[in-house]
Order: C-alpha cells, then sequence, then structure tokens
C-alpha cells in the first residue's frame, strides 16, 4: 500500500513543476539519480522522471569528473554568469560543502528573476561522507533555512519523516521500509508528524 507520504507528495509536485514550466535544469550533484551515465548512483523508483528529461536541457553539474557530469564546477563559485539559469536542483549536498552560505548565494546569483530552486538537506540523520569524494560538515534547521532562503521572493518548506519515524530511521531498524511506514503512521496518530524532530527538509524556492 502506497502511503502518500507529504514529503514524497512534494517532491513530484515541485520537479514535475520545475521539469514542465522551464527549459533548461541543472542538477548539482546528480542528486536526482536519474542519469546512468552521469552519476555514481542510480534510483529507479525515479523512472517516471525520465520522459521529463526530453522536454528541458538538463545538466548535471560535480565538483569532479570521475562520474562523467555534464559540467565540471564548485558549487561555491558557479560557472555560470549573473541571472542565466532557468532551474536549479540541489539535493542532499548543502552538508557536504565547506561553506553552504556561499553556495545558496551562488545559487540565488545564478538563477534567472522568476526562476526555480529545489533543494533537500538533513537535519536529524546520519553520517554520511564518502571518502575521497566528500566529508559530512553540516546539518540544517528550518531557522537555518528560513534565514538563508531570505533573498528569494518565495519560499516554500516541507518536512521529511516525523519525529518518530525519523528516531528508527537513523536505528539499524531504518532499513525496513515495513518498520518506517509502521512509524510514519504512528507520527500521524500522535501528532509527531508536526514535529521540528525531523529528518530533513525540501524547499521550494522562486528568486
Amino acid at each position: 500500500m502506497k502511503l502518500n507520504k507529504p514529503w514524497e507528495l512534494f517532491f513530484e509536485e515541485k520537479i514535475v513543476k520545475i521539469f514542465s514550466e522551464k527549459k533548461s535544469v541543472v542538477d548539482i550533484g546528480g542528486g536526482l539519480r536519474i542519469a546512468k551515465d552521469r552519476n555514481n548512483r542510480y534510483d529507479k523508483s525515479r523512472e517516471w522522471l525520465l520522459p521529463y528529461l526530453d522536454k528541458v536541457d538538463y545538466k548535471v553539474l560535480d565538483p569532479v569528473p570521475d562520474y562523467n557530469p555534464d559540467i565540471v564546477g564548485d558549487i561555491h563559485a558557479l560557472p555560470f554568469a549573473d541571472n542565466s539559469q532557468d532551474a536549479i536542483i540541489c539535493i542532499a549536498v548543502l552538508e557536504h560543502v565547506e561553506n553552504p552560505i556561499l553556495a545558496f548565494q551562488e545559487m540565488y546569483r545564478t538563477l534567472k528573476p522568476g526562476g526555480y530552486c529545489y533543494i533537500y538537506v538533513p537535519f536529524l540523520f546520519y553520517y554520511h561522507a564518502e571518502k575521497g569524494y566528500y566529508g559530512d560538515y553540516w546539518r540544517f534547521t528550518k531557522d537555518t533555512l528560513e534565514l538563508l532562503s531570505k533573498p528569494f521572493l518565495h519560499m516554500e518548506l516541507q518536512s521529511n519523516r516525523g519525529a518518530l519515524e525519523t528516531w528508527i530511521k537513523i536505528s539499524p531498524l531504518g532499513r525496513s521500509k515495513f518498520i518506517c511506514n509502521v512509524f510514519y503512521l504512528l507520527d500521524r496518530l500522535t501528532g509527531k508528524i508536526r514535529s521540528n524532530q525531523v529528518s530533513g527538509y525540501s524547499l521550494f524556492l522562486v528568486k
């Protein structure tokens, strides 16, 4: 049974909006995981997005050439002119960069007025560096994201997981989808779905 968790619906809605309304998309870090030839990981559950790739100029940006990105570049100094990009996707990247404040500023700088930006960052989440590729430096509260998003014209914020599912996710039991779903339902029953103790946050920003 599909539970239609609110953060999953938020992701689907905003990503479809980006791919339907913009002509070009830069995926920083390849977090969509839908380009097998330009990524170190592929997510089969996102294959529903593949038809949308034919409708836009989709490019993956990564700081190293190892996984065949379209653009080799640093999020701290994006290789784009001011006000030049239609849309930017930045999923599970900002915890791995040395200066996420500068990274936020760079995404804002390079987006066109009216441009879209979709971001995911963790809050209460396990350590997940990858040796030789990236470290794991930061976690983000709701307050931090509201502060960093101030220059943008519009911001929507969606928490990922409630307090109980977040707790189970960082435990060894978190590998079980069934157990996570049980704790999601418990979050809803107890009101913990509205807690600030969450796994992370998704943002949709408009410049």
